[in-house]
C-alpha cells in the first residue's frame, strides 16, 4: 500500500528543488568578475590607485631624504636617524593587525577614505615640525595610518580583477607604486631640498627646504582620500556581506564600461549567496556571514571569521609567508632607507678628502661634518639624489619585466621556487631572486667605488621588491575574502616590525663594523630563498 506525502513535506521538497536549481545557475565571483572582462574600467581603477600606492612608500621613506638637510637643524645624531627611520614602523605595527580587521569586517572603501585622509593630516603637521620629538610623533601616527590604507588598498584593487590579470597588476602596482614612488621623492628632494629656504615665523619656529618638502608630500594621502570617496567598494566584499543587488549592479556597469555593451547585455543575472550558513561555509569562513549586517553584528562576525587561519591548513601558510617576508623586509627595508645617507658618505668623503677609497673608509664620513668652529654643515650634491633615482629606475625595468612575464612562468618560478612536480635536483636549485638579491647585498661591502655601489645596490632592491611583491600575490590566492585583509596585515605588521628592528639596529651595526650591516642583509635574503621552496604552486587560483 502507497504511503501518503505530507504536504509540508512536499512543499519543502520542491523548493528545496527551486532552490538548487536557482543555486546552480547562480554565479561566483570569479566567474563575475571574468565576465566584465580586462578595459576602461581597470586602467581607471588602477591609475587612480597609483597615488595611495606612493603613500606608503612616501611615509617609510622621506625621512632618508630629510636627514642631510636637517641633521644640522634637528641636532641629529647617526641613532636619532634610525629611530626616525623606523618611526613610522612603529605606528604601521600598532594599527596593522587592527585596520585588516576593520577592512574586512567594514569594507575597504570606508577605511581607504579614513586611513588617506588621516595620514595626509599628519603629514602636513610633520612638515611645520621643529625638533625630533615632535618629527617622530607625527611619522608614528603617519605609519598608524597609512598601514590602514595600503592593505586595504591591496585588497580592494586585486578584488576588481580576475584570476587570470591578478597577479599582473599586482607586479604593476609595484611599478607604478613602489618604483615611481621612490623616483618621484628624490626628484623633488633634488628640486626643493638644496634651495635656501628660511621662513622665519617667530623665534622658535622656522621653516626650512625640507619642511617645504614634508608638505609636498602630504598630497598622495589627500589626493587619494578624496579619489576613493567617489569610487566604488570591491564587488568581492559586497558578496561576501550579502549584498548581493549592489554587487550585481556594480559588475553591470564594470561591463558596460569596459565593453561599451549596454548594461542588461551582462551574461550573469544572478550571484551565488556567500552568506549561507551550511557546514562548508562555516569550515571556510569560521562562522555566519549576516546579509545587510549592522556595524557591530559585522565586528562581532569578524572576530569569528579570522579563527580559521589559527589552524591548519592556513596556519603553516602563514607561518611559512610570514617569516619570508620579515627576513626580506629586515633586508631590503634597512638598506633601502639607509641608502641616501650611504650616497650621502661617500659624496662628503670625495669633498673633504678630494678622491675616493673604498666603502668602508667613506661610510667613516656618515655623521655630520663638524667644523673646526663645531658649527655644524650640510653639504648638499646632487649625486645623492641622482643616484637613488638611477637605483630605483632600474627596479622600474625589473618589475615591467617580471608583470609581462608573471602570468607564463608562475609565481613561484619568479621567486626562484620550483614547481611541485620537479625533481629533487631541481628544488636544490637557489631561489634567484632572493638569493640573487643577498648575494649582491654581500658585495656591497667590497666596493670601491660609487658607481660599484650603485651598480650592486640596484640589482639588490629589484631583485628583492620583486620577491616581496610575489609573496603579497601568494597571499592573495591563499586566503579568502573575509580573512584576507587581516592576513595580509598579519605579514605585513610581521614584516615591519623586522623592518623597525633592522632600522634601529643599523647604527649599532655600523659602529661594530663596516661589514656586520652588509653581513646581515645579505645572510637573511639568502635564507629566505631556501624557505620559498617550501610555498606551495597557487598560480592563477581563483579567489573565493
Amino acid at each position: 500500500m502507497g504511503s501518503l506525502k505530507n504536504p509540508h513535506t512536499a512543499s519543502a521538497s520542491a523548493a528545496n528543488a527551486i532552490e538548487t536549481e536557482s543555486n546552480e545557475e547562480a554565479a561566483k565571483f570569479e566567474m563575475a568578475i571574468s565576465a566584465t572582462q580586462f578595459g576602461k574600467f581597470n586602467y581607471c581603477l588602477f591609475l587612480l590607485s597609483v597615488p595611495g600606492a606612493w603613500t606608503i612608500v612616501f611615509e617609510v621613506t622621506t625621512m632618508s631624504y630629510v636627514f642631510p638637510a636637517a641633521q644640522c637643524d634637528l641636532d641629529l645624531s647617526l641613532h636619532d636617524k634610525g629611530l626616525l627611520n623606523a618611526s613610522a614602523y612603529f605606528g604601521m605595527i600598532s594599527g596593522g593587525c587592527l585596520w585588516g580587521f576593520l577592512s574586512d569586517t567594514l569594507g575597504r572603501k570606508k577605511i581607504m577614505i579614513t586611513t588617506y585622509l588621516l595620514d595626509g593630516l599628519m603629514v602636513i603637521i610633520s612638515g611645520f615640525s621643529q625638533n625630533f620629538t615632535m618629527l617622530f610623533t607625527c611619522k608614528f601616527l603617519g605609519g598608524f595610518f597609512s598601514c590602514g590604507a595600503g592593505s586595504a588598498l591591496i585588497s580592494h584593487l586585486l578584488e576588481f580583477h580576475s584570476a587570470k590579470y591578478r597577479a599582473r597588476v599586482q607586479m604593476l602596482r609595484g611599478v607604478f607604486g613602489m618604483s615611481f614612488g621612490t623616483i618621484i621623492l628624490p626628484l623633488l628632494g633634488l628640486l626643493i631640498l638644496p634651495a635656501d629656504i628660511n621662513m622665519e615665523i617667530s623665534n622658535h619656529f622656522v621653516l626650512h627646504s625640507w619642511n617645504v618638502y614634508l608638505l609636498t608630500c602630504a598630497i598622495p594621502p589627500l589626493l587619494s582620500g578624496i579619489i576613493f570617496i567617489f569610487l566604488p567598494e570591491s564587488p568581492k566584499f559586497l558578496m561576501t556581506v550579502g549584498r548581493n543587488e549592489e554587487a550585481l549592479a556594480l559588475f553591470e556597469k564594470i561591463y558596460s564600461c569596459n565593453t561599451g555593451k549596454n548594461k542588461e547585455d551582462f551574461p550573469i543575472k544572478l550571484l551565488v549567496d556567500e552568506t549561507r550558513h551550511d557546514k562548508a561555509n562555516e569550515k571556510k569562513h569560521g562562522g555566519r556571514v549576516t546579509p545587510n549586517r549592522t556595524k557591530m553584528q559585522a565586528l562581532r562576525e569578524g572576530c569569528q571569521q579570522i579563527r580559521p587561519i589559527c589552524f591548519p591548513p592556513y596556519l603553516q601558510y602563514i607561518i611559512l609567508v610570514t617569516t619570508i617576508q620579515s627576513f626580506c623586509m629586515l633586508s631590503i627595508q634597512t638598506l633601502r632607507l639607509w641608502l641616501p645617507q650611504i650616497f650621502q658618505s661617500i659624496n662628503d668623503y670625495q669633498h673633504y678628502n678630494n678622491g675616493t677609497a673604498d666603502l668602508c673608509s667613506m661610510l667613516k664620513m656618515i655623521n655630520p661634518i663638524q667644523s673646526p668652529s663645531s658649527t655644524c654643515s650640510v653639504n648638499f650634491s646632487s649625486s645623492v639624489y641622482i643616484n637613488t633615482m638611477i637605483v630605483a629606475s632600474i627596479s622600474v625595468t625589473g618589475y615591467i619585466t617580471i608583470a609581462v612575464l608573471i602570468n607564463k612562468v608562475g609565481k613561484k618560478l619568479l621567486i626562484g621556487t620550483p614547481n611541485a612536480r620537479e625533481t629533487l635536483d631541481t628544488m636544490c636549485f637557489p631561489a634567484l631572486s632572493c638569493f640573487s638579491s643577498g648575494v649582491f647585498a654581500l658585495s656591497i661591502f667590497f666596493a670601491q667605488n660609487t658607481a660599484t655601489v650603485l651598480s650592486l645596490s640596484s640589482l639588490f632592491l629589484t631583485l628583492g621588491a620583486i620577491a616581496l611583491t610575489i609573496i603579497i600575490t601568494v597571499i592573495v590566492d591563499f586566503f579568502p575574502t573575509t580573512q584576507r585583509s587581516f592576513t595580509i596585515a598579519v605579514v605585513m605588521v610581521l614584516g615591519r616590525v623586522a623592518a623597525m628592528i633592522g632600522n634601529v639596529i643599523f647604527p649599532l651595526l655600523l659602529e661594530a663594523g663596516c661589514a656586520p650591516p652588509f653581513i646581515v642583509v645579505g645572510s637573511l635574503l639568502i635564507v629566505s630563498a631556501l624557505l620559498t621552496i617550501l610555498l606551495p604552486n597557487t598560480d592563477l587560483k581563483p579567489l573565493e
